[in-house]
């Protein structure tokens, strides 16, 4: 039997035997995609995750089966049950070719054969031991309400992804166990608002609030009040927009304005959003401070969502952590993209560890989100020390001082430097890509946006604009056009704090670097403005001038997480919350200026200046690593995938294992697009990339050109052909040499014959069957790969 026959014959039968779509509230899902695959050069992807079967019971996915043919051990699945297992986050998997069943505890680690699938039930005892104990009542029934209302899908439109579901399932399995203080940890890009609307979605439709789930005489059956709650007005509004399936009657906007105009806060809804700094403000009949959130009862609000969490929210010493503590009795959720660092232990405290974590690593290798390169880019004037034949316009020059990069348009400012850099980055980036270039204050922002649109080549005067705090609406505007994937105008915004996170606008592909990043939370969150998806958006580039790559070596790259501190939540008395100033939302100047001094460099100087740049590739791991690196890595990957040059030629030698190994070599971190990359590296773009691989195995072959090999290979291919087969292979040929070894895949096969004879029925007519083409297209390629005794 095949596959597909062991399971309609041997597996499903036994499935169906122990209740598996028979009994009440269980399913069975087929063929269950898991990933979208790794996105590769040429929008292609690598290949998906996906589940043979994943079986469900009352709403939840409880087990993972991966089947294999009859023909096969039973244990040829294993490893694969295992990592989908993994992936999805459930506690039992089996291994199977339908006439024996290898069953594995993800929790246990217990392995053993077994005679049979576990029924619903007992799948469902054995994931919930706690089930229908007397104290577990309460929060098995609410586990079953929250699992029983479907997700919404917008119509068919919107599809949770694996790690989605996951995270709104621990939520809400917290929520069930009564826990008042939860964290979800997701990577930028990763559909956090997805996720929270979801959660809101099935409270609202089960009725759960704070009463119903503490019970008792007085519960109270009734629509649960649900606040997001957010740093900005984009992201508050972001989220308003996407929650729109709920009924309009159900959403509020709470702003400032309305408050004022209706004389109280809000109270008709369901839904609230709003900003921490609205909440903040507000003033009593005498002038004095009155926070508008003191005019709701702290036990207002059963279920509160804090996006960015690790923005002040949750740190000891912000003022935005007194609207939490006043809202206590509510089950609060914070929302964030890092794990646990240094700089934001304390909102780790407050919330208590992640009930779900999803990296961006995971993110790019799940093909959720984009991968990306790093271009380090290093110019002459990098660091400055004043001679005199430059001149200070303005300010008093440190003689003798070195400036380095954290001084640069703080402490002096060189006009010809930036210059400089904008004009290496417009020679290297395509210019009508979207791009967001980071700089050091609000006014370098200025400068940087006016030096790009003297030296762009469009001729729209808005192609590049600065988005700060200080451009207040205009820059809103500015921002929400730059979002607009249909408008192509702004291309570029320039900026220094404001836009590090909340722009939500996936056709970025350029993030510029002209300011030092310092801390791993704001790196992590200028990456991933990048990272979000885009038809025909293969990958994104970082432009790096202050070598900020040197954060991808740390361990906090996406490393584990730091070990749980021996401090419990932070509930102690605090003082009487009193409102502070609002602090800036850009830059450390004072009054919009800071002290600096102004030099111009001497006449000529500026064209002294030179640069240069190295591209970064990326390992199995998900950092980008330097050339020396990435050639070190493959070459000790080679001999787990061939043992010599004879196996190499001869994987090589036909499409289809040829297309093997090179998937093999991608799923390993080394895809296409790296192998070409590495070709450019060691000047041997015209060479074919079984030539690379040899080279690198075997640094004493040099790699000869396509050319070199066609002619070399040419009389012993043609002499078995007939005048119609060498005239079609010669094209083959042709094309080979023109673009590379992709024009001999067994896909490129139909464009070629098109191409060649305008139609298939044409190339039929001169070649004969498809069978006997194909086998043309195969078996000349040994001839062309074949080694050439000296």
């Amino acid at each position: 039997m095949n596959e597909a026959e062991t399971r309609a014959e041997l597996i499903d039968p036994a499935l169906k035997a122990c209740g598996w779509g028979v009994v009440e509230g269980s399913r069975i899902l087929r063929e269950y995609h898991i990933t979208a695959g790794k996105i590769q050069t040429g929008g292609q992807r690598a290949k998906k995750l996906s589940a043979d079967y994943v079986l469900v019971y009352k709403g939840i996915k409880l087990a993972v089966i991966e089947a294999k043919s009859a023909e096969l051990e039973v244990g040829e699945g294993v490893a694969q049950a295992k990592q989908y297992a993994e992936k999805l986050n459930v506690e039992t998997t089996y291994s199977t070719n339908g006439k024996a069943i290898y069953s594995i505890c993800m929790k246990t680690g217990v392995e053993a054969l077994v005679d049979q699938y576990l029924s619903p039930q007992e799948l469902w005892l054995k994931t919930y031991p706690q089930a229908g104990n007397p104290g577990e009542a309460e929060a098995e029934a609410w586990r079953e309400k929250f699992a029983a209302v479907p997700f919404e899908d917008k119509s068919g439109t919107w599809q949770l992804r694996y790690y989605q579901e996951l995270a709104v399932k621990n939520t809400l399995e917290a929520v069930a166990q009564q826990r008042n203080r939860i964290l979800l940890t997701l990577a930028t890009g990763t559909g956090k608002t997805a996720i929270a609307f979801q959660i809101a979605w099935k409270l609202f439709q089960t009725r759960w609030n704070l009463s119903q789930q503490l019970g008792g005489s007085a519960a109270v059956s009734r629509r649960p009040r649900i606040l997001f709650l957010a740093d900005r007005n984009i992201l508050a509004d972001q989220a308003y927009n996407s929650f729109s399936a709920f009924p309009e009657d159900a959403l509020v906007r709470i702003k400032p304005s309305e408050i004022k105009k209706g004389g109280r806060v809000p109270t008709n809804g369901s839904i609230f959003f709003t900003i921490f700094q609205t909440f903040m403000s507000g003033t009593d009949k005498d002038g004095q401070p009155a926070p508008y959130f003191g005019e709701y009862p702290p036990d207002y609000f059963d279920f509160i969502i804090i996006d960015e969490c690790h923005r002040g929210g949750a740190n000891d010493e912000g003022n935005w952590r007194a609207i939490l503590e006043y809202f206590s009795p509510a089950v609060q959720l914070g929302l964030t993209a890092t794990p646990k660092r240094k700089d934001n232990v304390d909102t780790y405290k407050y919330f208590g560890e992640p009930v779900y974590v999803y990296s961006l690593k995971e993110g790019i290798n799940d093909g959720f989100l984009t991968p990306f390169k790093v271009k380090r880019i290093k110019t002459t004037l990098d660091d400055y020390r004043y001679t005199s034949d430059d001149q200070v316009i303005e300010g008093e020059i440190e003689e003798g001082r070195l400036y380095a990069e954290p001084d640069f348009n703080r402490s002096i400012e060189i006009v010809e430097r930036e210059a400089k850099r904008v004009k290496v980055y417009l020679e290297e980036a395509n210019q009508k890509e979207k791009a967001i270039i980071f700089c050091a204050t609000q006014g370098h922002a200025a400068l940087i946006r006016d030096l790009v649109n003297q030296y762009k080549t469009s001729k729209d005067p808005n192609y590049c604009v600065r988005v700060t705090a200080n451009d207040g609406e205009i820059g809103e505007q500015f921002l929400r056009d730059f979002q607009d994937n249909e408008k192509t105008i702004p291309t570029i915004l320039t900026t220094s704090q404001k836009l590090s996170t909340g722009v939500d606008a996936r056709n970025i592909r350029n993030i510029v670097l002209l300011r030092p990043v310092t801390s791993m939370i704001e790196f992590k969150q200028i990456v991933g403005r990048g990272t979000r998806l885009f038809e025909g958006k293969d990958f994104f580039t970082i432009y790096d001038f202050v070598d900020a790559y040197r954060h991808f070596s740390d361990p906090e790259w996406d490393g584990d997480p730091l070990e749980p501190e021996e401090t419990s939540v932070v509930n102690e008395p605090r003082e009487p919350y009193v409102p502070q100033p609002r602090e800036k939302q850009e830059d450390d100047e004072e009054g919009g200026k800071l002290k600096r001094v102004k030099v111009k460099l001497r006449d000529g100087k500026e064209r002294e200046i030179q640069h240069m740049m190295a591209t970064s590739f990326w390992s199995a791991e998900g950092r980008p690593i330097s050339a020396e690196e990435f050639l070190h890595n493959l070459f000790g990957e080679l001999p787990k995938l061939f043992s010599d040059e004879a196996e190499l030629r001869r994987l090589w030698s036909n499409p289809l294992t040829r297309r093997t190994l090179l998937e093999k070599l991608a799923e390993a971190g080394f895809g296409k697009d790296e192998l070409n990359t590495l070709q450019q590296l060691i000047d041997a773009e015209k060479s074919d990339l079984f030539d690379v691989l040899e080279y690198v195995f075997n640094s004493d072959i040099k790699p000869m050109t396509r050319a070199e090999r066609v002619a070399a290979a040419q009389a012993t291919i043609f002499a078995l052909l007939n005048d119609q087969q060498k005239e079609f292979i010669e094209f083959v040929l042709s094309k080979y040499i023109e673009t590379g070894v992709e024009e001999l895949d067994q896909e490129k096969l139909p464009l070629l014959l098109v191409n060649k004879y305008q139609s298939l029925q044409d190339a039929k007519g001169v070649l004969g069957e498809v069978r006997d083409i194909s086998a043309l297209f195969v078996e000349f390629q040994k001839y062309l790969y074949e080694e050439k005794v000296a």
